[in-house]
């Protein structure tokens, strides 16, 4: 089990604490425990399928943010075997560190990979700004996605970000129009593109890049306008209540699917996607060759007026 615990995996750390030391035990050949270990093994095992099967929002958020949890960076090394060529720049200001991408292959299929990149570190953290990007990041995707759309590739893009840079120098370089555009060219570009949330997926800053034929989710993610400490401190003047918001919010995958906001959810290995990255790169992988393969069947025109379609039946408004 991970070192990094959260509070609600307490009773699974405390049997995995038995069970080391039953085998520590075993190990020395002072005392035969092979039953204990047995009994042990067995209860961790429906203790996590009893936790994980009963998860309250709060909870999702918090395994989203688990800091073992897989990056963008790692589902696309994962992937593409490796054969992932960056890209940087966005020929205007910068390359924003938090957004990266370029072409990798899946199978032989070219794709563009575009996502939001947190770090594993204290200085990777810095380095990427805790997957908050700025304008340039979304300049920088949205000239990704045309290259794609030039050369004719599906686009990939992964979520995870706690939300676009709020700092006052990327609301002068033009935060919300950069987002918006992004909004914009998303809807119509003429190549399949699926959005996969793989992390947090908060507020405009993951709808940046979040635009796409189909939108998934990984079951133990969440989608929302905003975190639920953020909206606890607005509702209540603090972050007490930010499970309460959690559960307000309805921001888990299943209340998105629920409300028709995304086109399915992606099962994780029990314990989380860090659990057992393996199993979780391989899923999403097949995921991904499944849903190219019905999108590619469609015609490219009926394909974006569908996309404009799906979007456009979302949420509830009155025309003046």
């Amino acid at each position: 089990m991970s070192k990094n615990q959260l509070d609600f995996e307490k009773p699974i750390a405390v049997l995995q604490e038995q069970l080391d030391k039953a085998k520590q035990i075993a190990e020395k050949g002072k005392v035969d425990t092979t039953n204990l270990i047995i009994e042990l093994e067995q209860k961790i095992v429906e203790t996590k399928t009893q936790l994980y099967a009963n998860l309250t929002p709060w909870q999702r958020v918090q395994l989203s943010r688990h800091p073992d949890r897989p990056y963008a960076l790692d589902y696309i090394q994962a992937l593409t075997n490796g054969d992932f060529i960056e890209q940087f720049g966005d020929r205007t200001v910068k390359d924003d560190k938090a957004m990266i991408g370029g072409f990798g292959s899946i199978n032989g299929q070219t794709l563009m990979f575009i996502g939001q990149q947190k770090g594993n570190t204290t200085k990777q953290r810095q380095y990427r700004n805790f997957g908050m990007p700025n304008p340039e990041g979304y300049r920088k995707a949205l000239r990704l996605m045309k290259l794609a759309e030039k050369f004719g590739k599906p686009i990939i893009t992964l979520i995870d970000t706690p939300g676009a840079y709020p700092g006052l120098e990327a609301e002068e370089r033009g935060q919300g129009e950069a987002i918006a555009r992004n909004l914009l060219e998303m809807a119509v570009l003429k190549v399949p593109v699926i959005c996969i949330i793989i992390g947090e997926g908060a507020s405009g800053g993951a709808l940046g890049i979040g635009i796409g034929d189909k939108v998934l989710m990984l079951e133990n993610t969440w989608y929302s306008v905003i975190s639920p400490e953020s909206c606890s401190s607005i509702l209540w003047r603090n972050w007490d209540n930010k499970e309460r918001a959690a559960d307000a919010l309805k921001l888990t995958a299943t209340d998105m699917l629920t409300q028709h906001l995304i086109d399915g959810i992606i099962a994780e290995p029990l314990g989380g996607a860090h659990a057992n990255r393996d199993e979780i790169f391989n899923t999403v992988k097949e995921e991904i060759l499944q849903n190219l393969s019905l999108l590619k069947a469609i015609n490219i025109d009926n394909l974006v007026e569908q996309r404009i379609a799906k979007f456009s039946s979302m949420g509830v408004y009155n025309e003046a």
